[in-house]
């Protein structure tokens, strides 16, 4: 992980030089929920004359809040629902009586929205939701309860930006593409793209999020099915000399790296969720995701392991959801292999499952496996046993299994 001592020393440092500029970096005001949005590019102005005017080699970003990183980061999904109601009582409870520590709550949602209104000034405002009615009262209770907080942002599954921007997007016979779920996806290969995320990330960063988790960093499932028929641009990447496979490869890896690099001011981490299939295969063509690539570009690699989502016989387990220890012990192998072999491999932190899957069982004749304190506790001891001590828990309704032993 990055060395957080190093914000100790620069802060007082990069404080007296801004002192003797023309301008402040704001601080947090009680109440002032438009000062995250509104003085955004001051802000980034400041990072940019610092780094012009002094021979700092990089400017940290300090939002106020003050968060530990945990021995290992043991923490459950939150929807922006969840965080801005009256459910995020009882996760704090969760999390206050157990031995979790984290929580992963959406700040760009699935559909594309913001969960939060971030002022009427942002470039941002029209996507903004009412979820989270007040971000700093909700920041201030995480650090008060010392829970680490990490936003998830989803990247380029984005229905709300495809259809405000065709041009973004991938189009069917002149219309805006949607897959079966009716999802639209934005296209990975255009910058503009990418920058409307970072600069949510880092809107997210001065809000005092100790991590970015960036989610659906990756093209439209089954692309490689679509990609003659479907229009779109390949940006930048139109004229390259390989292939359209490594070229979604190469947008993708360039996103995490684009990102990592621009955030690299506000000392926080960036993590990436991925496929767990993505470890076993040398790359996903379709969706352009290479785990070793993705992997040596972030700070913390998430890997989506749910025995659910596993097909029979992979691993050579006939029905994985029924054997969540051995389905999770096999991957833990294989992905500890692929790490192993980069020269500064990423924290490991998977998502573990913490809900039924009843749809696979369909027509099968077997008895859905339920996920309680057993099913969830067996996922942790078989990270466990191959060296994996960080994860964290999905269940799309934020309802977790209570008494479960989190450092079984």
């Amino acid at each position: 992980m990055k060395n957080k001592q190093l914000k100790r020393i620069l802060i007082p440092v990069v404080l007296l030089l801004v002192i003797s500029l023309p301008f402040a970096i704001p601080e947090k005001s009680s109440g002032d929920e438009e000062l995250f949005a509104t003085d955004h590019l001051e802000r980034q102005t400041s990072i940019q004359l610092l780094e012009e005017n002094t021979d700092l080699k990089r400017f940290v970003f300090d939002s106020g809040y003050q968060f530990n990183y945990p021995d290992a980061v043991r923490g459950i999904y939150v929807t922006g629902h969840s965080a801005g109601g009256s459910r995020f009582n009882t996760l704090i409870d969760l999390v206050n009586n157990s031995d979790l520590n984290a929580m992963v709550i959406d700040i760009k949602d699935d559909h594309g929205y913001i969960t939060f209104k971030p002022g009427e000034d942002s470039p941002f405002a029209d996507i903004g939701q009412n979820y989270i009615k007040d971000m700093q009262e909700m920041m201030k209770t995480l650090e008060e309860n010392e829970i680490y907080p990490i936003a998830r942002i989803v990247v380029f599954k984005d229905s709300v930006l495809a259809q405000k921007r065709p041009d973004l997007s991938f189009t069917e016979n002149g219309s805006v593409w949607k897959n079966p779920r009716g999802e639209s996806f934005v296209n990975p290969f255009l910058k503009e793209v990418w920058d409307h995320n970072v600069e949510i990330a880092k809107m997210a960063a001065e809000m005092g999020f100790q991590e970015i988790q960036f989610d659906y960093v990756r093209f439209p499932e089954g692309f490689e099915r679509r990609d003659s028929e479907l229009g779109y641009s390949q940006g930048e990447y139109e004229n390259s000399e390989i292939d359209n496979v490594q070229r979604r490869v190469q947008a993708v890896t360039d996103f995490v790296a684009y990102a990592r690099q621009e955030l690299e001011p506000y000392d926080i981490d960036v993590s990436v969720d991925i496929f767990g299939y993505s470890a076993t295969i040398p790359e996903a063509p379709g969706i352009g995701q290479n785990f070793s690539k993705i992997s040596e570009n972030v700070d913390v690699i998430s890997s989506m392991i749910y025995p659910s989502h596993w097909s029979n016989h992979y691993f050579g387990i006939p029905f994985p959801d029924t054997e969540p220890y051995r389905l999770t012990e096999e991957y833990a192998k294989v992905e500890n292999e692929v790490l192993s072999k980069l020269e500064n491999p990423p924290v490991s932190r998977p998502w573990i499952q913490d809900f039924e899957a009843p749809w696979i069982y369909h027509g099968t004749g077997i008895p859905v496996t339920q996920y309680g304190k057993a099913e969830v506790e067996a996922q942790i001891r078989a990270l466990q046993d191959n060296g994996i001590n960080e994860y964290l828990l999905w269940n799309a309704g934020n309802t977790y299994t209570e008494n479960v032993d989190y450092t079984p």
